[in-house]
């Protein structure tokens, strides 16, 4: 299929065929479409479901809200459900921080009510202020390995062990353990969301090997920064892959 005819068919599929759509700029417009829904949407072997998702990932952490109700309706079409939805941008919010993710749930909030979808109301949580640093930090053992975690809260000097614990009880206690994704899911969200925010290399490689530990593989990952690559550019990109390399090679 030319790249063409691939353009138009993802932008109907996806965007009802208004994909950048009301743009001041028609020769960007074509750009922009022709990269978006003529090659990124074309490729890699990531559900049409997890594309959704981690594309809501990317906009949330970048701040590009402008056109986040026509992301949620494609990624509703796509097969995700509400839920999925506001638990992409809960997943991101250890990472990228609680104010940014608020921004991007009153956008989703209204792109549902405009979709005439009800608040979901089935609450995800599964732990309780007893249990969350318990059971986060066992989801982070599952995760990097008990000893690995183990080492590193021992090795925390005193000034800096509470950031430790808050590691444990809220990123995890609060996040990876509540319902509805799964922790493939989850950890794919949380790279993505490292990676478009640059600069956090090191966390990038972290992640890289948690997704391989927890089930996901190296083509995963490269299509998951693939779909990533028209909202945070070729340098982040190419940065994330390094780190996929290192971890993979």
């Amino acid at each position: 299929m030319e790249r063409t005819d691939r353009t138009e068919k993802n932008n109907e599929k996806w965007f009802k065929g208004a994909a950048f759509e009301g743009a001041m700029d028609p020769e960007f417009t074509d750009i922009a479409r022709g990269f978006l829904c003529g090659d990124i949407l074309s490729r890699g072997c990531l559900t049409d479901r997890q594309r959704a998702l981690v594309t809501l990932t990317a906009l949330t952490t970048c701040q590009t809200l402008d056109n986040m109700a026509a992301y949620t309706e494609a990624a509703l079409g796509a097969g995700a459900t509400p839920e999925e939805l506001k638990e992409t941008l809960y997943q991101c919010t250890p990472y990228i921080g609680m104010e940014r993710v608020w921004a991007a749930l009153k956008e989703v909030n209204k792109a549902f009510q405009a979709a005439g979808i009800k608040e979901p109301c089935r609450k995800q949580g599964t732990v309780t202020e007893e249990t969350r640093f318990e059971k986060g930090l066992a989801v982070q053992q599952e995760i990097f390995g008990a000893d690995n975690i183990n080492k590193m809260r021992d090795a925390a000097p005193e000034e800096l062990k509470h950031i430790q614990d808050y590691l444990s009880a809220y990123c995890f206690g609060d996040f990876y353990t509540r319902g509805t994704l799964d922790l493939k899911m989850r950890e794919l969200i949380t790279f993505c969301a490292i990676c478009c925010l640059g600069g956090c290399e090191p966390q990038a490689k972290s992640h890289a090997g948690a997704n391989i530990s927890v089930g996901n593989t190296r083509e995963m990952l490269i299509d998951a920064v693939t779909q990533c690559l028209p909202f945070i550019g070729f340098p982040r990109t190419l940065n994330a892959i390094s780190c996929i390399n290192e971890v993979t090679r």
